[in-house]
């Protein structure tokens, strides 16, 4: 094989590879790139503003009643076992608590961040997206045999 085939072999786009299917289309991977920028910010978010404060906060009450009388001790490990489930719990609760906002983020965009790469399709008209778009519609209408 000379270099220049190697070349040239090396310099074939992801368009034109097989096995690439979400790299068919140059806008998809700008929203790859915001898909990936807006998870990232809202992870950050939803843990600084929502989990971590509900985590402590919840620990904080469960210290308070548990000095107070209201709930017991452990007698083996103290108030540690229901402190750690308090601040588990409000963890869980306060990620799950920011989801919407992360949606609302993704709407802004116009991007939809679920489902399969595939069945995101361009919002252009270039060729290999109509092909691609064209082929999978095909594929998906052609019935099976079992």
């Amino acid at each position: 094989m000379s270099s220049e085939t190697v070349q040239q072999e090396s310099q074939t786009p992801p368009i034109k590879q097989p096995g690439w299917p979400m790299f068919f289309c140059p806008i998809s991977q700008i929203e790859d790139r915001e898909i990936a920028r807006i998870r990232k910010e809202c992870k950050q978010e939803s843990f600084w503003y929502r989990a971590l404060p509900l985590s402590l906060g919840s620990m904080l009450v469960t210290q308070g009643l548990i000095s107070k009388g209201l709930f017991s001790a452990s007698p083996r490990f103290g108030p540690y076992p229901k402190m750690a489930i308090a601040g588990v719990l409000g963890f869980a609760i306060g990620k799950l608590s920011y989801m919407g906002e992360c949606q609302k983020k993704f709407q802004k965009t116009g991007i939809a961040p679920c489902g399969p790469q595939q069945k995101r399709q361009c919002h252009h008209a270039c060729k290999e997206c109509k092909a691609k778009l064209g082929l999978n519609e095909k594929e998906g209408s052609i019935p099976s045999a079992s």
